[in-house]
C-alpha cells in the first residue's frame, strides 16, 4: 500500500484500475477529464482499452457491449453528457449487464464549466439505477470498487456522482495493491436476456422494483450511509450528502446528530427512520436539488413521524449554486442558535497583504485562430442581415465584445439546427452557424444531414484547430491519434460533408485575412448548405513562429487594433498601441487591419 496525493479524478481512475476494469470510454469535459487520462497513464502494456468516444451515447453503448461479454467497464461524462446518453441508459437499466458497469456522471454546481446545474441523482431515480455520491476523493476511491461489486451482484449499471469539488479536490489516499484486470468470460447468447422486447421490459420492471427495495435495506447497513453524533429527545439533527457532508463535518459540533447519505438512490429508508425517530427538526444540506430533503419528507409522511424537515423547499438553504464551508456554517448557525461559535470563523488567509487581482473577463487567447475566423465573417457579412449561431467550446467566447459574434448558444451541435430554424422563419437573413472540429464529430453531423435533406439555406463555419481545445486538448477523429496512443487515419471533415451532399465547400486560413474574407463572400449568396472550413491549429498545439511590434512613430492611436479584435496581447502604453511580447503569438491579424502599417513583423520566437 502506498500513500499518494491524488486529485479526485485520479482517485476514481486508480480505483477503477484496482477494481479490474477492462474498458474505459467517455467524452472529455470538465469536471471528469482526468479520469480517462489517469487510466491511460497507468495502462501498462495496453491491457485496458481506453477510448475517447465521439460523444457520450456511443461511449455508453460500447461499454454495454463489453459488459455483455463479462468485462468490467467505466464510462465517464459530465451531467449534460448524461442527457446525450439517456437513450441507451434507460434501456440498459431494463436489460442489465453481466460485467460490472460504473457510469461516472459528474455534476457541476455553480455551474463552473457547464451549461446547467443538473442533478444526476434525479437520473438515478428516473432510470431506477443505484447512485453512489462520494463526499471526498478518499471516499470516491473506495466507492468505485463498491459500485463495481454492486453492479455485478445485481446485474445493473451503477451511477457514480462526484461533483466538481470532489473531482478536482486533492487528498492523501492509501492506494491499495492487488486487484488488476479480470479476464472476461465472453458473451453468452441469450435473446431472452439481451434483446429488449416489450414483454421482457415488463418482467424486468417488476424485478427492478424488487431489487431496489432490497438495495434500500442493504444500503441502510452500508458504511457509506451512517448516523453520527448523539440524539436527544425532541432535538435537532442534520442530514447531508456529497461534498456538503465534508463541509458539515468541518463545522458541526460533534454532539449534534448527523445523517450521512452516500447512496441517495435507492434511499436507505430503514437507516433514515432510525435517525428521524425522536427528533423534532432536521436541516438538510446538499448541493443542487432537494433530493435527500424530498426523500426524508416522504419517509416522515409514510411513517407519520412528527419531524419537520428543512432545507431548500423551506428556503432555509439556497436552491442554486455551490455550497461552501462558509455557506454551510451560516445555515447551521441559523438552525442551531445555541452554537454561536459557528459564526466565529477565523479565515485561514486574511488577504490583507495580498495585491489586488486584476479584473480579466473571459477572452479568446492571444493568437487564437477563432478570433480571426469570427472577424473575417463579420467583415464579409457587413451590410447584411445576419444571425450568428454559436456552439459549446472555446469559440463561445466569440460573443465577447468587440467581436460580438455569437447570438445563440444552446448545447453541443445546436448551432447547425438553430440556424435552420431561424432561417425558416426569417428567410431574408443570412444564418451562420459556428462549430468546432471536435464538436462537429461529436454532434454536428446529424444537424448538417438534416439541413441538406430539408434544403435549408445556412452558412456552416467549421473552426478546425486540430484539437479538443476547451477540455484539455484531447485527440478526436480528425487528429489521427487515439487515447491508446495509436496513429490512425485522420477522418476528413471535408469528405464527410461531401458524402452528406454539401456541394459548396471552401477552405481557408483564417490568419490570412484577405483569403478568409474572400472565402466567406464566395459562399454568401449560394443557395442551400454551404461550408467554410477555417483551418489553423490552436496555439496550445502549435509553436509561435513570428513576432510583431508597434512602430510608435507610425501609430496614430486610432485604436482600431484594440476596438476591432480584442486581442489581450494588444494594449496601451504611453498613449500608443503596444504589443506585449510575452503574449503575442505572431498570428499577424492586428498587422493586417492596421491602416497606417504601424504594426510590423520583427522576427521570430525561435
Amino acid at each position: 500500500m502506498a500513500r499518494e496525493l491524488l486529485m479526485g479524478n485520479e482517485a476514481i481512475g486508480l480505483g477503477a484500475i484496482r477494481a479490474g476494469v477492462s474498458l474505459v470510454a467517455g467524452y472529455p469535459g470538465p469536471p471528469t477529464t482526468q479520469i480517462q487520462e489517469t487510466v491511460a497513464k497507468h495502462n501498462h502494456a495496453g491491457a485496458i482499452h481506453v477510448e475517447l468516444s465521439v460523444h457520450e451515447k456511443p461511449a455508453l453503448e460500447v461499454a454495454a457491449g463489453a459488459s455483455y461479454a463479462g468485462a468490467r467497464t467505466l464510462v465517464t461524462m459530465k451531467q449534460v453528457g448524461l442527457n446525450v446518453a439517456s437513450d441507451p441508459l434507460m434501456s440498459l437499466a431494463y436489460v442489465g449487464v453481466e460485467g460490472g458497469m460504473v457510469i461516472v456522471s459528474a455534476d457541476d454546481p455553480g455551474p463552473i464549466s457547464s451549461q446547467t446545474e443538473q442533478d444526476t441523482r434525479h437520473f438515478g431515480a428516473f432510470s431506477k439505477l443505484p447512485v453512489f455520491d462520494p463526499s471526498s476523493p478518499e471516499e470516491a476511491y473506495e466507492m468505485v470498487e463498491a459500485a463495481f461489486a454492486c453492479s455485478e451482484e445485481y446485474k445493473t449499471p451503477v451511477l457514480l456522482r462526484p461533483t466538481t469539488r470532489v473531482c478536482h479536490g486533492c487528498a492523501s489516499i492509501d492506494v491499495k495493491e492487488g486487484g488488476g484486470r479480470k479476464t472476461p468470460k465472453g458473451f453468452v447468447k441469450d435473446t431472452g436476456r439481451w434483446v429488449i422486447f416489450p414483454r421482457l421490459s415488463y418482467q424486468n420492471h417488476k424485478k427492478i422494483e424488487a431489487r431496489n427495495e432490497e438495495l434500500s435495506r442493504r444500503f441502510s447497513e452500508s458504511p457509506f450511509n451512517r448516523m453520527e453524533g448523539r440524539k436527544e429527545e425532541k432535538g435537532k439533527g442534520i442530514a447531508a450528502g456529497g461534498v456538503s457532508y465534508a463541509y458539515v463535518k468541518e463545522s458541526l459540533p460533534g454532539e449534534v446528530p448527523l445523517l450521512k447519505i452516500g447512496t441517495p438512490h435507492p434511499f436507505p429508508e430503514e437507516l433514515a427512520v432510525r435517525f428521524l425517530e425522536g427528533l423534532s427538526e432536521v436541516l438538510v444540506l446538499e448541493e443542487l436539488d432537494p433530493v435527500i430533503e424530498k426523500e426524508l419528507l416522504r419517509i416522515v409522511g409514510k411513517y407519520h413521524l412528527p419531524v419537520t424537515i428543512r432545507g431548500k423547499l423551506t428556503q432555509d438553504t439556497r436552491n442554486a449554486g455551490e455550497n461552501s464551508v462558509e455557506s454551510v456554517r451560516r445555515d447551521l448557525a441559523a438552525f442551531l442558535p445555541q452554537y454561536p461559535e459557528l459564526l466565529k470563523v477565523e479565515p485561514a488567509f486574511s488577504g490583507q497583504d495580498a495585491p489586488a487581482l486584476p479584473v480579466r473577463p473571459p477572452v479568446l487567447c492571444a493568437g487564437c485562430p477563432h478570433r480571426a475566423s469570427f472577424y473575417a465573417v463579420r467583415q464579409a457579412a457587413k451590410g447584411r442581415k445576419a444571425v450568428f449561431s454559436g456552439d459549446i467550446g472555446c469559440y463561445t467566447l466569440g460573443n465577447v465584445k468587440p467581436l460580438d459574434m455569437v447570438d445563440t448558444c444552446l448545447c453541443m451541435g445546436a448551432d447547425v439546427t438553430i440556424a435552420q430554424g431561424l432561417h425558416i422563419i426569417e428567410p431574408d437573413s443570412v444564418n451562420f452557424s459556428f462549430i468546432g472540429d471536435s464538436t462537429f464529430f461529436a454532434s454536428g453531423i446529424t444537424g448538417v444531414v438534416n439541413a441538406v435533406y430539408n434544403q435549408t439555406d445556412i452558412v456552416l463555419v467549421v473552426l478546425d484547430n486540430s484539437t479538443t481545445a476547451m477540455t484539455g486538448h484531447q485527440p478526436h477523429p480528425g487528429t489521427g491519434r487515439t487515447m491508446m496512443g495509436e496513429i490512425v487515419e485522420k477522418i476528413s471533415i471535408r469528405k464527410i460533408l461531401e458524402g452528406i451532399g454539401v456541394a459548396r465547400i471552401v477552405e481557408a486560413d483564417p490568419l490570412n485575412l484577405e483569403e478568409a474574407v474572400a472565402a466567406v463572400r464566395e459562399v454568401l449568396d449560394v443557395p442551400g448548405v454551404r461550408v467554410v472550413i477555417f483551418k489553423s491549429p490552436c496555439i496550445a498545439v502549435a509553436k509561435p513562429v513570428r513576432q510583431y511590434q508597434v512602430e510608435r512613430e507610425n501609430c496614430t492611436f486610432c485604436r482600431q487594433c484594440i476596438r476591432e479584435i480584442g486581442c489581450p496581447a494588444v494594449t496601451v502604453e504611453e498613449g500608443k498601441a503596444h504589443i506585449e511580447p510575452s503574449l503575442c503569438f505572431g498570428c499577424g491579424l492586428c498587422a493586417q487591419i492596421c491602416h497606417f502599417e504601424a504594426i510590423k513583423e520583427v522576427g521570430s520566437h525561435e
